[in-house]
């Protein structure tokens, strides 16, 4: 292409970094081209947070007014910002490879408590303008104060520094973009599967004028097929609420395989009311995206208005995430344990290379017994039971994703090899990690507790709709006296406990992706 293309861009760092990115990329194709600065909207006010702002595009609509005016030739924008429907006369010629679409939680290190969510200490002051990441740090963690920060990534960094704010909230892809040293920080990753991202989050977008035919051929060459097909359907989320980059809404889309070799795209969202209202959080499995983001609109919007009684077969936890965010849209939860536990004095303990906890009571009874784990690695089944590990002051150095617990078994054994693994557990456990290591002479069962069931409970099972179990101790136990009717809808807790609900003949409506409380919540609302 002989013409020199002009690209226009904001005039903050990050911002610069990606029209420079986008500017070598075009190098490499023999298109020559220069960069243009444009002050948006965002750019111009600072003393509002993003949800006050008016309208859409704030940090997009003068670069594309430049882009029609013929004033530019290439717009490149971080996509999460733009608006789902571009201005008449405008395309979305090409997508780049998409960056780490986590969240960085900087926290001053004076605010640290390691016994906390994301390990920061109680009532702290953090921020962020996003109403779409406060509405999700206020689900986990309510005691946060959670105030207005504007300006680009330095700038925010810097308020951290002069100790405006104990944390700051944002995102990880701008942060590597820029290669900012965080050394005097503790650095919090929180995973988007915990903290749902924004539609396109960690993508940018080439965009130009759709007469110009030549341009948009040209720039396939650095168009990322996949990336474009995994955020088009969450920006398709968006668009058909109607939301800008201000909406409470994070949406997020893997493209994966499952054990048969069938592509499965999964599906996260969390869409709150507003930035101080808990979200409803849904997860999604597709192997046809056609139709697939008005499906999961409809089943979003349809849990409104009907009040739904829930019972989950497990006490009440201090600051319960699971019952917190069901009764904030609309549930009546009613949580009781069906058994006790008991601890198992430990007669004898053997050193190990790993201690692996399949649930927090077994994490609980064995450091109560304060065994001598010196330079022992720690794995568990789940993020709960990984949390749970925290509390007695270690850390997981594996943590199982998967609702499987046989998968989960797979990925552990590929990691530890033979190394000795030391599995502290319930009187009577199934066992099922061990089961998935090769060397049986390198499993080391220990058994710390034992449950007992109940005999009297407070509650009349005919009264909820939705039954969520999460062991199989707790199914035998409320079988002995109960039976499951017709209008009520049922979670399993894990393979263990789905079986345990198979033996009564029980239909099993969902089962968690992920074996956490959010997992849970998830299963809940996908019902």
């Amino acid at each position: 292409m002989s013409k020199k293309i002009i690209i226009g861009s904001r005039g903050s760092e990050l911002a610069l970094w990606q029209a420079n990115f986008v500017l070598s990329e075009l190098k490499k194709i023999k298109i020559d081209a220069e960069i243009k600065i444009i002050q948006t909207q965002g750019d111009k006010t600072q003393d509002l947070s993003f949800d006050k702002l008016e309208g859409k595009g704030f940090f997009t609509k003068e670069i594309e007014e430049a882009l029609l005016n013929k004033e530019i030739d290439l717009a490149v924008h971080s996509h999460k910002d733009l608006p789902t429907k571009s201005p008449k006369g405008l395309i979305i010629a090409a997508v780049s490879e998409r960056e780490d679409a986590n969240e960085l939680l900087l926290i001053n290190k004076s605010s640290v408590d390691e016994k906390q969510k994301f390990n920061l200490k109680i009532n702290a002051k953090v921020g962020t303008s996003s109403a779409r990441r406060k509405s999700q740090l206020i689900a986990w963690r309510p005691d946060l104060a959670l105030t207005d920060l504007r300006g680009n990534v330095p700038t925010r960094i810097n308020k951290l520094r002069e100790k405006n704010y104990d944390a700051i909230l944002i995102a990880k892809a701008g942060v590597s973009r820029l290669e900012i040293n965080l050394d005097e920080f503790h650095c919090e990753e929180i995973s988007c599967h915990e903290l749902i991202p924004a539609p396109a989050q960690g993508a940018l977008a080439l965009q130009i004028r759709e007469t110009d035919k030549d341009l948009f051929n040209l720039l396939q060459k650095l168009n990322n097929a996949e990336v474009s097909e995994v955020i088009s359907v969450e920006r398709k989320i968006l668009n058909l609420f109607d939301g800008g980059c201000q909406l409470p809404l994070g949406a997020y889309c893997e493209k994966t395989e499952n054990p048969e070799g069938e592509t499965v795209f999964k599906v996260r969202v969390a869409k709150a009311e507003n930035a101080s209202s808990i979200p409803k959080y849904f997860y999604f499995e597709t192997k046809n995206l056609n139709g697939f983001p008005q499906r999961a609109v409809e089943k979003i919007n349809s849990h409104t208005g009907t009040v739904q009684k829930l019972f989950l077969s497990r006490d009440e936890k201090r600051n319960d995430f699971f019952k917190r965010c069901l009764e904030a849209n609309g549930y009546e939860v009613h949580c009781q344990s069906l058994i006790e536990t008991k601890p198992i004095t430990i007669k004898r303990y053997t050193k190990c290379n790993w201690v692996f906890f399949s649930s927090k009571n077994a994490v609980k009874y064995f450091f109560e017994q304060a065994p001598d784990v010196d330079g022992v690695k720690f794995g568990a089944v789940g993020k709960a039971t990984a949390e749970e590990i925290r509390k007695h002051g270690k850390r997981a150095d594996f943590i199982g994703n998967s609702d499987d617990t046989r998968m989960t078994g797979k990925k552990f054994s590929a990691l530890v090899g033979s190394q000795t693994v030391l599995f502290p557990q319930a009187k009577a456990s199934m066992k099922t990690i061990q089961l998935q290591l090769p060397k049986k002479e390198n499993v080391i069962d220990l058994v710390v507790y034992e449950t007992i069931k109940k005999t009297e409970f407070d509650f009349k099972t005919s009264d909820f709709n939705v039954l969520v179990f999460t062991s199989p101790s707790n199914v035998d136990t409320f079988h002995e006296k109960y039976r499951i009717e017709p209008h009520q809808k049922i979670v399993a807790m894990g393979d263990a406990t789905a079986h345990a609900l198979k033996k009564y003949l029980v239909k099993i409506n969902k089962q968690p992706a992920s074996f956490d409380d959010l997992g849970l919540v998830q299963a809940v609302f996908g019902i």
